[in-house]
């Protein structure tokens, strides 16, 4: 890779900069380019979904603007308080619930600040316990904790409803939505799930070869209704911009 490759970690500050800013972004494996000339600006407080057919870079792009791939050319500039939700919890099962969520934060574990964020996300009666004993939901639940109480202005998820039952994804996404609000802190979703890009975005990207080829914003009140004509057309666009039918009422059809 180039040795040239600016990675400014900034701070936005209050209303001004940007949470994400991405110039000609590169990443290859082995030679093939995953990720190619990509450009992507997030403004702070933004939801931002990435949509995509697997292997199009989503989830590479997710981890070079967390700082876990660095080996790229291009400029990429984040907010430097940032957190990141993957599909799995990732929950530490020999530390409580409470230790997980302030897991890494600097100076002492901090229970008062790991309740408050575990209240936050309906947990408040689970802080004690050990991570074994809850179920997929409240791990998730937990893993979104651990997210917020860093409070940072860039939140970066990874599929991260993608193993829960329908129900419970819908609380999640529910969840997410109201946590999002109010934070305020910038979101970027990773998803193969185009109803919940809709529902949860100001703005849904499909990517495809490695590049941006779709930007579409989402211009619905909140909260939203999944059964609105203006809901249902923009999924169904969405859809068939990824090559997927749906049906007159957008469901994706086989």
């Amino acid at each position: 890779m180039a040795s040239g490759i600016q990675r400014n970690l900034t701070d936005p500050g209050p209303g001004g900069g940007a949470a994400v800013r991405v110039r000609g972004l590169t990443r290859r494996f082995d030679g093939r380019a995953v990720i190619e000339g990509l450009d992507l600006d997030v403004a702070p407080g933004e939801f931002v979904a990435l949509l995509g057919a697997s292997g199009c870079g989503k989830s590479t792009l997710l981890r070079i603007l967390a700082d876990l791939d660095r080996d790229i050319d291009g400029e990429v500039t984040v907010a430097r308080r940032r957190a990141v939700g993957f599909q799995a919890p990732r929950l530490v099962p020999w530390k409580r619930v409470w230790r997980n969520v302030v897991l890494g934060l600097p100076g002492r574990p901090d229970r008062a600040r790991a309740e408050r964020a575990l209240r936050e996300v309906g947990l408040g009666h689970r802080v004690g316990v050990w991570p074994k004993v809850l179920s997929g939901g409240e791990a998730q639940r937990a893993a979104l904790a651990r997210a917020l109480v860093r409070d940072p202005d860039l939140l970066l998820l990874d599929e991260p409803f993608s193993a829960l039952d329908a129900l419970t994804r819908i609380t999640a996404q529910d969840l997410v939505a109201e946590l999002w609000q109010r934070h305020g802190c910038a979101v970027v979703l990773v998803t193969h799930d185009v109803e919940e890009a809709v529902l949860l975005a100001d703005r849904v990207l499909v990517m495809r070869d490695g590049a941006i080829a779709h930007d579409r914003r989402i211009d619905l009140d909140r909260p939203r209704d999944r059964s609105d004509a203006g809901f249902v057309a923009l999924r169904t666009d969405l859809l068939a911009r990824l090559g997927v039918k749906a049906d007159k009422e957008g469901a994706a059809q086989a």
